[in-house]
């Protein structure tokens, strides 16, 4: 063939390591962009977190041509409140001032709320679990040996929240057959465990967990009231049928709202409140805020990572111009990462 001369023109995307980097950033979630800032801070010793270690070294001791380490300040989030919605004008007021249907209540117990919360003050800093808890009082309750022995049983079965999900034909097929127990022995067992605090500990539905801490506090026409309701009218209650709940039970306006807010300020789960495990928070991705009407949509800057490069190390290079070898890599690669984050969050 003859050779010849041609002109063509085509066009390449050409992407660069740091622009590849960055795209593959913008397209993780929260939790995997930590995974992956983990992973170079585990491979690269040019880069640390702000709130780290680092600052324990101090360049200035290197020498004198070491820079000192600065640190960014880190923001602060400012809190945009919600303005209020209207108010349901159909919605009766009577019935919501004093309501909390919140999960954690206040609980209840014939004690004072003074010595209650000194009492469970006093069991956090122990750092016993509920368990350990129940078993302290069964200890020094006047019990013999084999009552004792059963009601320890039945307290090995409440779960976290303090409840008894088996059946006690259950429980019962799970004892020795040469201790001789039976099931009038398990209830008298679940009674004392039922009498221990929390109140509410050992019950086996919300509706029984209520009417314990009901019954645990002294007696009178508002806790009656609240008894009757809860053991009976429940279901009234939280459909907030206030009209067929004062014509079952005989009472006015004022006797029902008391009432309410009582069975509102108990704890269905009495049990989560002596638990020593650590709450965790789950740091969200975006913040939506409703402003004037208007719904935005924001990227939480609390979730961004604070990174820096590490100060010792740098120095360190600097000192040590063309011996450095793969560190001044991964000081670049340091750098990239962290312009990178901070353009995610933009």
């Amino acid at each position: 063939m003859k050779p010849t001369l041609q002109l063509k023109l085509s066009q390449h995307l050409t992407l660069t390591p740091q622009l590849q980097q960055s795209i593959k950033l913008l397209q993780l979630s929260t939790l995997e962009l930590n995974q992956e800032i983990e992973r170079f801070l585990l491979e690269n010793p040019m880069l640390e977190r702000e709130d780290g270690d680092g600052s324990d070294f101090a360049p200035a001791a290197v020498g004198n041509d070491a820079q000192p380490a600065t640190e960014t300040p880190r923001e602060t989030s400012t809190e945009t409140t919600q303005e209020a919605e209207p108010r349901n004008e159909n919605e009766s007021a009577d019935f919501d001032e004093g309501m909390d249907w919140s999960g954690t209540g206040s609980g209840a117990s014939s004690k004072s709320d003074d010595d209650e919360d000194s009492d469970f003050q006093e069991f956090q800093a122990a750092g016993t679990s509920l368990r350990d808890y129940l078993d302290q009082q069964v200890a020094l309750s006047p019990l013999s040996d084999r009552d004792r022995l059963l009601v320890r049983f039945i307290i090995e079965a409440l779960d976290s929240d303090g409840y008894l999900h088996q059946e006690l034909e259950d429980l019962l097929e799970l004892l020795p057959p040469e201790l001789d127990y039976d099931l009038d022995d398990l209830a008298i067992a679940l009674r004392h465990v039922q009498q221990l605090e929390p109140a509410g500990i050992g019950a086996r539905t919300p509706q029984e967990c209520l009417g314990l801490q009901l019954r645990a506090m002294p007696a009178g026409s508002c806790r009656d009231l609240a008894l009757v309701i809860v053991e009976q009218h429940l279901e009234l209650l939280a459909e907030r049928n206030f009209a067929k709940l004062k014509r079952l039970t005989g009472c006015d306006d004022d006797a029902l709202r008391d009432a309410q807010a009582l069975v509102c300020r108990l704890d269905p789960h009495p049990g989560s409140q002596h638990s020593n495990e650590e709450t965790r928070y789950v740091l969200p991705d975006v913040v939506v805020r409703k402003i004037r009407n208007r719904w935005t949509v924001s990227l939480n800057a609390e979730a961004m990572p604070r990174l820096r490069i590490n100060q010792l190390y740098a120095s360190l290079l600097q000192q040590n111009r063309g011996q450095g070898g793969g560190l001044t890599g991964q000081l670049q690669e340091a750098r990239w990462l962290i312009k990178n984050v901070q353009q995610r969050f933009d």
